[in-house]
Protein backbone atom coordinates (compact mmCIF):
# COMPACT_ATOMS: atom_id res chain seq x y z
CA UNK A 1 0.00 0.00 0.00
CA UNK A 2 1.26 3.49 -0.67
CA UNK A 3 1.74 5.12 2.87
CA UNK A 4 2.04 9.42 2.88
CA UNK A 5 5.09 10.51 3.56
CA UNK A 6 4.19 11.91 7.08
CA UNK A 7 3.26 8.58 8.33
CA UNK A 8 6.24 6.76 6.87
CA UNK A 9 7.70 6.91 10.48
CA UNK A 10 11.52 7.06 10.79
CA UNK A 11 11.21 7.08 6.91
CA UNK A 12 10.22 10.81 6.67
CA UNK A 13 12.15 13.90 7.91
CA UNK A 14 8.47 15.20 8.95
CA UNK A 15 8.73 12.01 11.81
CA UNK A 16 11.69 12.41 13.52
CA UNK A 17 12.86 9.61 16.32
CA UNK A 18 12.05 12.17 19.57
CA UNK A 19 8.75 13.19 18.18
CA UNK A 20 5.67 12.11 20.21
CA UNK A 21 2.99 13.20 18.02
CA UNK A 22 0.15 13.05 20.76
CA UNK A 23 2.38 15.41 22.60
CA UNK A 24 2.78 18.03 19.69
CA UNK A 25 -1.06 17.34 18.95
CA UNK A 26 -1.85 18.46 22.87
CA UNK A 27 0.83 21.23 22.94
CA UNK A 28 -0.58 22.88 19.55
CA UNK A 29 -4.12 22.53 20.51
CA UNK A 30 -3.56 24.02 24.19
CA UNK A 31 -1.07 26.94 22.54
CA UNK A 32 -4.77 27.33 20.16
CA UNK A 33 -6.87 27.50 23.45
CA UNK A 34 -4.75 29.93 25.12
CA UNK A 35 -4.22 32.28 21.85
CA UNK A 36 -8.53 32.15 21.76
CA UNK A 37 -8.38 33.71 25.32
CA UNK A 38 -6.76 36.73 23.79
CA UNK A 39 -8.33 36.38 20.07
CA UNK A 40 -11.05 37.11 20.45
CA UNK A 41 -11.88 36.52 24.15
CA UNK A 42 -10.27 39.41 25.42
CA UNK A 43 -11.04 41.51 22.54
CA UNK A 44 -14.81 40.50 23.19
CA UNK A 45 -14.48 40.97 26.79
CA UNK A 46 -12.88 44.28 26.97
CA UNK A 47 -14.91 45.47 23.97
CA UNK A 48 -18.39 44.84 25.65
CA UNK A 49 -17.00 45.23 29.35
CA UNK A 50 -16.22 49.04 28.91
CA UNK A 51 -18.52 51.99 28.37
CA UNK A 52 -20.08 52.41 24.73
CA UNK A 53 -17.69 55.27 23.94
CA UNK A 54 -14.41 53.39 24.52
CA UNK A 55 -15.50 49.68 23.10
CA UNK A 56 -13.51 50.39 20.16
CA UNK A 57 -10.45 51.61 21.81
CA UNK A 58 -10.30 48.48 24.31
CA UNK A 59 -10.67 46.08 21.87
CA UNK A 60 -7.68 47.08 19.82
CA UNK A 61 -5.51 47.69 22.81
CA UNK A 62 -5.92 44.23 23.14
CA UNK A 63 -5.68 42.91 19.12
CA UNK A 64 -2.42 45.54 19.08
CA UNK A 65 -0.86 43.97 21.79
CA UNK A 66 -1.43 40.68 20.87
CA UNK A 67 0.21 41.14 17.44
CA UNK A 68 3.11 43.60 18.66
CA UNK A 69 3.85 40.56 21.23
CA UNK A 70 4.12 37.87 18.03
CA UNK A 71 6.98 39.90 16.16
CA UNK A 72 8.83 40.47 19.51
CA UNK A 73 8.74 36.97 20.54
CA UNK A 74 9.89 35.21 17.64
CA UNK A 75 12.78 38.43 16.59
CA UNK A 76 14.12 38.70 20.28
CA UNK A 77 11.94 37.59 23.48
CA UNK A 78 11.98 34.05 23.58
CA UNK A 79 15.38 33.26 23.43
CA UNK A 80 15.41 35.78 26.36
CA UNK A 81 12.82 33.94 28.49
CA UNK A 82 14.05 30.19 27.41
CA UNK A 83 17.03 30.46 26.01
CA UNK A 84 20.74 30.39 27.33
CA UNK A 85 21.57 31.97 30.45
CA UNK A 86 22.87 35.75 30.37
CA UNK A 87 21.97 36.45 33.63
CA UNK A 88 20.35 34.87 36.57
CA UNK A 89 17.37 36.61 35.69
CA UNK A 90 17.88 36.48 32.12
CA UNK A 91 18.43 34.81 29.00
CA UNK A 92 20.61 35.62 26.11
CA UNK A 93 18.41 37.42 23.40
CA UNK A 94 18.35 36.06 19.43
CA UNK A 95 16.06 35.41 16.98
CA UNK A 96 14.05 31.97 16.73
CA UNK A 97 13.12 32.44 13.06
CA UNK A 98 15.02 29.93 11.11
CA UNK A 99 14.50 26.03 10.63
CA UNK A 100 17.83 25.14 12.14
CA UNK A 101 16.28 25.64 15.33
CA UNK A 102 12.37 25.41 15.15
CA UNK A 103 12.39 21.88 13.60
CA UNK A 104 14.85 20.26 16.16
CA UNK A 105 13.76 18.81 19.46
CA UNK A 106 12.68 21.75 21.96
CA UNK A 107 14.72 22.05 24.76
CA UNK A 108 15.28 24.81 27.41
CA UNK A 109 18.76 25.31 27.77
CA UNK A 110 19.13 26.25 30.84
CA UNK A 111 16.82 24.08 32.71
CA UNK A 112 18.95 21.25 34.11
CA UNK A 113 18.96 21.48 37.79
CA UNK A 114 21.80 21.25 40.09
CA UNK A 115 22.54 20.48 43.31
CA UNK A 116 24.14 22.66 46.14
CA UNK A 117 27.20 20.64 45.43
CA UNK A 118 27.10 21.09 42.41
CA UNK A 119 26.05 17.23 41.29
CA UNK A 120 23.05 17.58 38.13
CA UNK A 121 19.75 16.28 40.11
CA UNK A 122 17.19 16.89 37.01
CA UNK A 123 18.42 16.91 33.65
CA UNK A 124 17.34 19.80 30.72
CA UNK A 125 13.54 19.53 29.96
CA UNK A 126 13.38 18.69 26.61
CA UNK A 127 9.84 17.93 25.34
CA UNK A 128 9.19 15.27 22.75
CA UNK A 129 7.69 17.80 19.69
CA UNK A 130 9.60 20.67 18.24
CA UNK A 131 11.05 23.52 19.38
CA UNK A 132 8.10 25.75 16.74
CA UNK A 133 5.78 23.90 19.05
CA UNK A 134 7.54 25.50 22.13
CA UNK A 135 7.97 28.97 20.82
CA UNK A 136 4.24 29.27 19.94
CA UNK A 137 3.05 27.97 23.25
CA UNK A 138 4.84 30.37 24.90
CA UNK A 139 4.31 32.89 22.92
CA UNK A 140 0.67 33.17 23.39
CA UNK A 141 1.06 33.13 27.09
CA UNK A 142 3.59 35.96 26.78
CA UNK A 143 0.42 38.01 24.86
CA UNK A 144 -1.78 37.44 26.92
CA UNK A 145 0.23 38.73 29.91
CA UNK A 146 0.38 42.27 28.54
CA UNK A 147 -2.97 42.03 27.50
CA UNK A 148 -4.44 41.44 30.98
CA UNK A 149 -2.20 44.03 31.91
CA UNK A 150 -4.24 46.43 29.33
CA UNK A 151 -7.17 46.24 31.66
CA UNK A 152 -5.74 48.30 34.32
CA UNK A 153 -5.25 51.23 31.78
CA UNK A 154 -8.67 50.96 29.51
CA UNK A 155 -10.60 54.55 28.96
CA UNK A 156 -7.59 56.43 28.92
CA UNK A 157 -4.00 55.45 28.17
CA UNK A 158 -2.69 57.01 24.63
CA UNK A 159 -2.88 54.31 22.06
CA UNK A 160 0.38 55.65 20.89
CA UNK A 161 1.97 55.50 24.42
CA UNK A 162 0.53 51.86 23.73
CA UNK A 163 2.19 51.18 20.91
CA UNK A 164 5.38 51.32 23.00
CA UNK A 165 4.84 50.04 26.22
CA UNK A 166 4.08 47.02 24.97
CA UNK A 167 7.15 45.85 23.48
CA UNK A 168 9.02 47.61 25.64
CA UNK A 169 7.27 45.91 28.89
CA UNK A 170 7.66 42.70 27.31
CA UNK A 171 11.66 42.85 26.65
CA UNK A 172 12.42 44.05 30.01
CA UNK A 173 9.66 42.38 32.58
CA UNK A 174 7.82 39.50 31.09
CA UNK A 175 11.44 38.02 29.86
CA UNK A 176 12.64 38.43 33.75
CA UNK A 177 9.69 36.56 35.01
CA UNK A 178 9.81 34.11 32.42
CA UNK A 179 13.37 32.99 32.73
CA UNK A 180 13.81 33.47 36.25
CA UNK A 181 11.04 31.14 37.14
CA UNK A 182 10.70 28.97 33.84
CA UNK A 183 13.60 29.35 31.79
CA UNK A 184 15.90 27.97 33.92
CA UNK A 185 16.90 31.31 36.37
CA UNK A 186 17.16 31.57 40.39
CA UNK A 187 14.18 30.90 41.26
CA UNK A 188 13.34 27.89 39.11
CA UNK A 189 16.84 26.73 40.67
CA UNK A 190 16.07 27.73 43.89
CA UNK A 191 13.03 25.81 43.84
CA UNK A 192 9.71 28.53 43.48
CA UNK A 193 6.93 26.78 42.10
CA UNK A 194 5.12 28.27 39.55
CA UNK A 195 3.03 25.76 37.54
CA UNK A 196 1.11 27.94 35.24
CA UNK A 197 1.79 31.67 35.44
CA UNK A 198 0.52 32.54 39.08
CA UNK A 199 3.37 34.79 39.09
CA UNK A 200 4.42 35.19 35.50
CA UNK A 201 1.91 36.21 34.27
CA UNK A 202 -0.74 37.33 36.75
CA UNK A 203 0.95 38.85 39.45
CA UNK A 204 3.46 40.64 37.16
CA UNK A 205 0.00 41.89 34.80
CA UNK A 206 -1.18 42.75 38.07
CA UNK A 207 1.62 44.93 39.83
CA UNK A 208 2.64 46.86 36.61
CA UNK A 209 -0.82 47.38 35.49
CA UNK A 210 -1.81 49.22 38.92
CA UNK A 211 1.74 51.01 38.56
CA UNK A 212 1.10 51.75 34.87
CA UNK A 213 -2.38 52.83 35.90
CA UNK A 214 -0.57 55.49 38.08
CA UNK A 215 1.43 57.00 36.00
CA UNK A 216 -1.22 57.32 32.99
CA UNK A 217 -3.63 59.13 35.19
CA UNK A 218 -7.39 58.28 36.16
CA UNK A 219 -10.41 58.54 33.89
CA UNK A 220 -12.80 61.34 33.59
CA UNK A 221 -14.71 61.97 36.51
CA UNK A 222 -17.71 61.09 34.10
CA UNK A 223 -15.96 57.95 33.11
CA UNK A 224 -15.01 56.85 36.71
CA UNK A 225 -18.55 57.71 38.43
CA UNK A 226 -20.27 55.58 35.49
CA UNK A 227 -18.76 53.52 33.19
CA UNK A 228 -21.47 50.71 32.58
CA UNK A 229 -20.86 47.69 30.35
CA UNK A 230 -21.97 47.80 26.95
CA UNK A 231 -22.77 44.50 26.31
CA UNK A 232 -23.16 42.14 29.19
CA UNK A 233 -24.31 39.05 27.07
CA UNK A 234 -21.16 39.95 25.21
CA UNK A 235 -18.90 39.75 28.58
CA UNK A 236 -20.07 36.66 29.33
CA UNK A 237 -19.51 35.39 26.15
CA UNK A 238 -15.31 36.69 26.59
CA UNK A 239 -15.17 35.14 29.77
CA UNK A 240 -16.78 31.39 29.22
CA UNK A 241 -13.69 31.58 25.98
CA UNK A 242 -11.78 32.60 28.77
CA UNK A 243 -12.76 29.78 31.29
CA UNK A 244 -12.80 27.00 28.76
CA UNK A 245 -9.29 28.02 27.11
CA UNK A 246 -7.73 27.76 31.07
CA UNK A 247 -8.17 24.49 29.73
CA UNK A 248 -5.16 25.16 27.47
CA UNK A 249 -3.45 27.22 29.90
CA UNK A 250 -2.83 24.64 32.60
CA UNK A 251 -3.36 21.75 30.59
CA UNK A 252 -0.33 22.15 28.22
CA UNK A 253 2.40 23.21 30.87
CA UNK A 254 3.59 19.32 31.62
CA UNK A 255 4.85 19.56 28.08
CA UNK A 256 3.43 16.46 27.32
CA UNK A 257 -0.33 14.92 27.53
CA UNK A 258 0.35 12.90 30.64
CA UNK A 259 -1.16 12.13 33.67
CA UNK A 260 0.14 15.56 35.27
CA UNK A 261 -1.75 17.65 32.34
CA UNK A 262 -5.41 15.74 33.21
CA UNK A 263 -4.81 16.18 36.81
CA UNK A 264 -4.28 20.24 36.23
CA UNK A 265 -7.57 20.66 34.11
CA UNK A 266 -9.71 18.81 36.46
CA UNK A 267 -7.89 21.04 39.21
CA UNK A 268 -8.28 24.41 36.72
CA UNK A 269 -12.23 23.57 36.47
CA UNK A 270 -12.77 22.67 40.34
CA UNK A 271 -11.09 25.63 41.34
CA UNK A 272 -13.02 28.07 38.94
CA UNK A 273 -16.53 26.79 40.05
CA UNK A 274 -15.85 26.76 43.26
CA UNK A 275 -14.69 30.76 43.64
CA UNK A 276 -17.69 32.05 41.10
CA UNK A 277 -19.67 30.30 43.42
CA UNK A 278 -18.09 31.88 46.09
CA UNK A 279 -18.15 35.31 44.74
CA UNK A 280 -21.72 35.57 44.25
CA UNK A 281 -22.68 34.00 47.30
CA UNK A 282 -20.80 37.37 48.56
CA UNK A 283 -22.57 39.80 46.66
CA UNK A 284 -26.03 38.51 47.39
CA UNK A 285 -25.16 38.26 51.25
CA UNK A 286 -23.96 41.66 51.16
CA UNK A 287 -25.46 43.31 48.34
CA UNK A 288 -29.00 41.70 48.07
CA UNK A 289 -28.34 40.49 44.33
CA UNK A 290 -26.03 38.08 42.43
CA UNK A 291 -23.95 40.61 39.91
CA UNK A 292 -23.09 38.66 36.53
CA UNK A 293 -20.10 40.58 36.53
CA UNK A 294 -19.01 39.91 39.82
CA UNK A 295 -19.73 36.35 39.00
CA UNK A 296 -17.28 36.71 36.04
CA UNK A 297 -14.45 38.29 38.37
CA UNK A 298 -15.27 35.33 40.62
CA UNK A 299 -14.87 33.01 37.61
CA UNK A 300 -11.40 34.96 36.90
CA UNK A 301 -9.61 34.64 40.60
CA UNK A 302 -10.52 31.17 40.27
CA UNK A 303 -8.68 30.78 37.80
CA UNK A 304 -5.86 32.91 38.53
CA UNK A 305 -5.25 31.13 42.03
CA UNK A 306 -5.51 27.47 40.81
CA UNK A 307 -2.69 28.37 37.83
CA UNK A 308 0.40 28.11 40.11
CA UNK A 309 -0.27 24.80 41.28
CA UNK A 310 -2.92 23.32 39.03
CA UNK A 311 -0.74 19.79 38.55
CA UNK A 312 0.28 19.77 42.03
CA UNK A 313 -2.63 19.85 44.50
CA UNK A 314 -5.81 17.92 45.33
CA UNK A 315 -9.04 18.03 44.40
CA UNK A 316 -9.59 19.04 47.95
CA UNK A 317 -7.33 21.77 48.04
CA UNK A 318 -8.29 23.39 44.57
CA UNK A 319 -11.82 23.52 46.18
CA UNK A 320 -10.43 25.30 49.40
CA UNK A 321 -8.06 27.68 46.71
CA UNK A 322 -11.50 28.28 45.45
CA UNK A 323 -13.24 29.29 48.52
CA UNK A 324 -10.06 31.32 49.21
CA UNK A 325 -10.13 33.06 45.89
CA UNK A 326 -13.75 34.12 45.52
CA UNK A 327 -13.51 35.69 48.98
CA UNK A 328 -10.15 37.87 49.77
CA UNK A 329 -9.92 39.06 46.49
CA UNK A 330 -13.80 40.07 46.65
CA UNK A 331 -12.83 41.92 50.03
CA UNK A 332 -9.78 43.87 49.01
CA UNK A 333 -11.99 44.68 45.87
CA UNK A 334 -15.02 45.59 47.97
CA UNK A 335 -13.42 46.91 51.01
CA UNK A 336 -9.74 47.80 51.55
CA UNK A 337 -9.69 49.57 48.04
CA UNK A 338 -12.83 51.49 49.48
CA UNK A 339 -11.31 52.48 52.48
CA UNK A 340 -7.43 52.68 51.31
CA UNK A 341 -6.77 56.68 49.91
CA UNK A 342 -3.76 55.61 48.04
CA UNK A 343 -5.54 52.65 45.87
CA UNK A 344 -8.66 55.38 45.92
CA UNK A 345 -6.12 57.67 43.77
CA UNK A 346 -5.08 55.27 41.21
CA UNK A 347 -7.53 54.43 38.59
CA UNK A 348 -7.32 50.68 37.99
CA UNK A 349 -9.94 50.38 35.30
CA UNK A 350 -11.07 46.41 35.80
CA UNK A 351 -9.64 46.18 38.96
CA UNK A 352 -6.86 43.81 37.61
CA UNK A 353 -4.88 44.26 40.74
CA UNK A 354 -7.43 42.83 43.11
CA UNK A 355 -8.43 39.80 39.96
CA UNK A 356 -4.70 39.05 39.12
CA UNK A 357 -2.12 40.56 41.55
CA UNK A 358 -3.72 39.36 44.67
CA UNK A 359 -5.15 35.89 43.65
CA UNK A 360 -1.99 35.18 42.00
CA UNK A 361 -0.56 35.70 45.01
CA UNK A 362 -3.02 33.82 46.90
CA UNK A 363 -2.25 31.05 44.47
CA UNK A 364 1.61 30.96 44.91
CA UNK A 365 1.23 30.91 48.69
CA UNK A 366 -1.33 28.40 49.12
CA UNK A 367 0.12 25.84 46.50
CA UNK A 368 3.19 26.52 48.68
CA UNK A 369 1.08 24.40 51.59
CA UNK A 370 -1.00 22.16 50.20
CA UNK A 371 1.58 20.93 46.64
CA UNK A 372 1.37 16.87 46.86
CA UNK A 373 4.67 15.21 47.62
CA UNK A 374 3.27 12.42 44.85
CA UNK A 375 1.63 15.29 42.11
CA UNK A 376 5.12 17.38 42.82
CA UNK A 377 7.38 14.70 41.65
CA UNK A 378 5.35 14.07 38.44
CA UNK A 379 6.19 17.52 37.23
CA UNK A 380 9.22 20.01 39.79
CA UNK A 381 12.46 19.83 38.78
CA UNK A 382 13.43 19.79 42.71
CA UNK A 383 13.16 16.14 44.04
CA UNK A 384 11.05 15.98 47.41
CA UNK A 385 8.88 19.23 47.00
CA UNK A 386 5.85 19.61 48.89
CA UNK A 387 3.65 22.17 50.62
CA UNK A 388 3.50 23.23 54.06
CA UNK A 389 0.58 20.72 55.51
CA UNK A 390 2.35 17.49 54.23
CA UNK A 391 5.49 19.00 56.77
CA UNK A 392 9.33 18.29 56.23
CA UNK A 393 10.80 20.96 53.92
CA UNK A 394 6.93 22.15 53.18
CA UNK A 395 7.40 24.83 55.78
CA UNK A 396 10.53 26.21 53.57
CA UNK A 397 8.48 25.84 50.19
CA UNK A 398 5.71 28.52 51.50
CA UNK A 399 8.83 30.98 52.31
CA UNK A 400 10.49 30.57 49.35
CA UNK A 401 6.71 31.20 47.40
CA UNK A 402 6.38 34.44 49.22
CA UNK A 403 10.31 35.39 48.55
CA UNK A 404 9.48 34.85 44.90
CA UNK A 405 6.39 37.17 45.01
CA UNK A 406 8.37 39.72 46.34
CA UNK A 407 11.27 39.49 43.69
CA UNK A 408 8.17 39.59 40.75
CA UNK A 409 6.76 42.49 42.58
CA UNK A 410 9.17 44.81 43.40
CA UNK A 411 11.13 44.28 39.49
CA UNK A 412 7.62 44.78 37.87
CA UNK A 413 6.62 47.70 39.98
CA UNK A 414 10.13 49.81 39.56
CA UNK A 415 10.84 48.36 35.88
CA UNK A 416 7.08 49.84 34.51
CA UNK A 417 7.45 52.86 36.27
CA UNK A 418 10.91 53.12 34.76
CA UNK A 419 9.33 52.22 31.25
CA UNK A 420 6.17 54.99 31.73
CA UNK A 421 8.63 57.66 32.73
CA UNK A 422 10.65 56.93 29.27
CA UNK A 423 7.43 56.70 27.08
CA UNK A 424 6.48 60.13 28.67
CA UNK A 425 9.85 61.59 27.31
CA UNK A 426 8.50 60.85 23.81
CA UNK A 427 5.21 60.93 23.60
CA UNK A 428 2.25 61.83 26.15
CA UNK A 429 0.80 58.86 28.52
CA UNK A 430 -2.53 59.85 28.33
CA UNK A 431 -5.03 61.21 25.95
CA UNK A 432 -6.12 64.86 24.97
CA UNK A 433 -8.96 66.12 26.95
CA UNK A 434 -11.06 65.97 23.50
CA UNK A 435 -10.07 62.25 22.88
CA UNK A 436 -11.13 61.42 26.75
CA UNK A 437 -14.59 63.11 26.38
CA UNK A 438 -15.71 62.11 23.16
CA UNK A 439 -14.15 58.11 22.97
CA UNK A 440 -13.73 56.02 19.83
CA UNK A 441 -14.95 58.68 17.32
CA UNK A 442 -12.17 61.07 18.05
CA UNK A 443 -9.64 58.27 18.71
CA UNK A 444 -10.38 55.44 15.62
CA UNK A 445 -12.93 57.37 13.62
CA UNK A 446 -14.64 54.51 14.52
CA UNK A 447 -17.66 53.54 16.63
CA UNK A 448 -18.46 50.10 17.88
CA UNK A 449 -22.64 50.47 17.57
CA UNK A 450 -24.17 52.34 14.64
CA UNK A 451 -26.07 54.32 17.38
CA UNK A 452 -26.17 57.71 19.00
CA UNK A 453 -25.01 56.96 22.54
CA UNK A 454 -24.06 58.35 26.28
CA UNK A 455 -20.23 60.29 25.63
CA UNK A 456 -20.63 61.15 21.78
CA UNK A 457 -21.23 64.29 20.22
CA UNK A 458 -24.22 64.39 18.32
CA UNK A 459 -23.45 64.05 14.68
CA UNK A 460 -25.75 65.58 11.82
CA UNK A 461 -24.04 62.99 9.49
CA UNK A 462 -25.45 60.06 11.38
CA UNK A 463 -28.02 61.50 13.24
CA UNK A 464 -29.70 64.21 11.16
CA UNK A 465 -30.12 67.77 12.29
CA UNK A 466 -33.09 70.12 14.20
CA UNK A 467 -31.58 73.36 12.47
CA UNK A 468 -29.14 74.34 10.09
CA UNK A 469 -27.49 76.81 12.61
CA UNK A 470 -27.25 74.25 15.13
CA UNK A 471 -25.42 71.44 12.11
CA UNK A 472 -22.59 73.96 11.55
CA UNK A 473 -21.56 74.05 15.01
CA UNK A 474 -21.48 70.15 15.52
CA UNK A 475 -18.36 67.69 15.37
CA UNK A 476 -17.78 65.82 12.59
CA UNK A 477 -15.81 62.73 13.01
CA UNK A 478 -13.45 61.14 9.92
CA UNK A 479 -12.33 57.68 10.17
CA UNK A 480 -12.71 54.61 7.53
CA UNK A 481 -16.77 54.16 9.37
CA UNK A 482 -17.37 57.87 8.45
CA UNK A 483 -21.08 57.73 6.51
CA UNK A 484 -20.23 59.43 3.53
Amino acid sequence: MSVARAYQGNRSGAVAEWLNEGDNAWQMISATLVGLQSVPGLVILYGSIVKKKWAVNSAFMALYAFAAVWICWVTWAYDMSFGDKLLPFWGKARPALGQKLLIQQAALPATTHYRRDGTEETPMITPFYPMASMVYFQCVFAAITVILLAGSLLGRMSIKAWMLFVPLWLTFCYTVGAFSLWGGGFLFQWGVIDYSGGYVIHLSSGVAGLTAAFWVGPRTPSDRERFPPNNVLLVLVGAGMLWMGWTGFNGGDPYAANIDSSMAVLNTHICAATSLLMWTTLDVAFFKKPSVIGAVQGMMTGLVCITPGAGLVQGWAAMVMGILSGSIPWYTMMVVHRRWAFLQKIDDTLAVFHTHAVAGFLGGATTGLFAEPVLCSLFLPVTDSRGGVYGGVGGVQFLKQVVGAGFVVAWNAVVTTLICVAIRVVTPLRMSEEQLKIGDDEVHGEEAYALWGDGERFDVTRHGSNSESESQQLHVPTGVTQNV
